[in-house]
C-alpha cells in the first residue's frame, strides 16, 4: 500500500522554515548512499538585498556534528537505505527505491503492512486511511488514504488518492551455492485516483533461511506529482517522509512480534 504525498510512505511533510524566506539546496544528481541525503536549509537574512551588518547571531545554529553522527549510526545500525533517480528523460518523475532491516519476522511484517485501516494509527501524517474494497482471495485491497503535510512559510499541502493494492503470494527462493531457500512476498500497489499524474510501485519483504527473525522490508516507487508541483521541490523532503516511515512500520512490527511472545 501507499499514502498520498508519497502515499503509505512519505506523507508528512513537515515544515522547517521559521518566518524568514527559505531556500531549499538539493543535489541534481541521483543519490545513493546508506544514509538519508538531508536537506540543507539556507535561512536569508530578512533583507537579503540590503545584507547590512552581517551579524553573525542572527544566523541560524548548525545542529552540532555529533548529534549528526549519532543518528547516522542509528541509521546505519538498522540498515537503512535510500535512493532517488530520475526516470529516464522524464524530468518531473523519480524512483524512489528505500529499505530497512526488521527484526521481526516475515509474518509480523506482512502482517502490519496489510493492516490498512490502522495504518494512520502509526504513520506520521497519514491523516486517514479507509478500506473501500477487499477481495482476500485475489490478493486485492482499493484504499483511500489522506496524507496532511505542512511546507514552508506556513503553506500545508493535503494529499489525497485511491490505490489498488495486489498482495502477491509466499515465494521461496534458492539460495546459490547453499542449497536453502530464502522466503520473499510482495505487495504491488497502483494510484488510480488522486493528486498525482503517476504513483505506482510495490514492497518487498525477504527472509533469508539463517535469520528467521529478521526482514529486509524494501520499498520501491516511481511517481510525478501534478503539473502544479515540481517534483525537485519535493524530492528531500519525500526522502525524509520515506525514512520516517520505514522506520515507524520496522517499530509496529518488532511491537507486534513482542506482543505475540507474550
Amino acid at each position: 500500500m501507499a499514502c498520498p504525498a508519497t502515499c503509505c510512505c512519505a506523507s508528512s511533510l513537515r515544515s522547517v522554515a521559521g518566518s524568514r524566506p527559505a531556500r531549499l539546496i538539493f543535489r541534481s544528481a541521483p543519490c545513493r548512499t546508506p544514509i538519508i541525503p538531508r536537506v540543507r536549509l539556507s535561512l536569508s537574512a530578512a533583507a537579503a538585498g540590503g545584507g547590512g551588518g552581517g551579524s553573525s547571531s542572527s544566523e541560524p545554529q548548525s545542529p552540532p556534528p555529533a548529534e549528526e553522527e549519532e543518528e547516522e549510526e542509528r541509521e546505519e545500525g538498522i540498515g537503512l537505505e535510500i535512493e532517488v533517480s530520475k526516470a529516464g528523460t522524464k524530468r518531473n518523475r523519480r524512483v524512489v527505491r528505500a529499505r530497512v532491516r526488521v527484526d521481526a519476522p516475515l509474518e509480523a511484517v506482512w502482517a502490519t503492512l496489510t493492516d490498512y485501516e490502522g495504518l494512520a494509527d502509526f504513520i506520521p501524517g497519514l491523516a486517514e486511511c479507509r478500506l473501500l474494497e477487499r477481495d482476500s482471495s485475489q490478493g486485492f485491497a482499493r484504499l483511500y488514504q489522506v496524507g496532511e503535510q505542512d511546507l514552508a512559510l506556513g503553506f500545508k499541502f493535503n494529499a489525497k488518492g485511491t490505490i489498488d493494492c495486489y498482495e502477491g503470494d509466499m515465494e521461496s527462493l534458492p539460495v546459490p551455492g547453499e542449497g536453502a531457500r530464502s522466503r520473499r512476498r510482495e505487495i504491488a500497489f497502483n494510484m488510480i485516483d488522486g493528486d498525482f499524474k503517476l504513483f505506482q510501485g510495490k514492497w518487498s519483504l525477504l527472509q533469508e533461511h539463517h535469520h528467521q527473525a529478521t526482514t529486509l522490508l524494501s520499498y520501491l516507487v516511481e511517481l510525478e506529482p501534478k503539473l502544479w508541483v515540481p517534483v525537485r521541490l519535493l524530492e528531500g523532503r519525500i526522502c525524509t517522509e520515506i525514512k520516517n516511515n520505514l522506520v515507524s512500520i520496522r517499530q509496529q512490527a518488532q511491537r507486534r512480534t513482542t506482543l505475540h511472545k507474550e
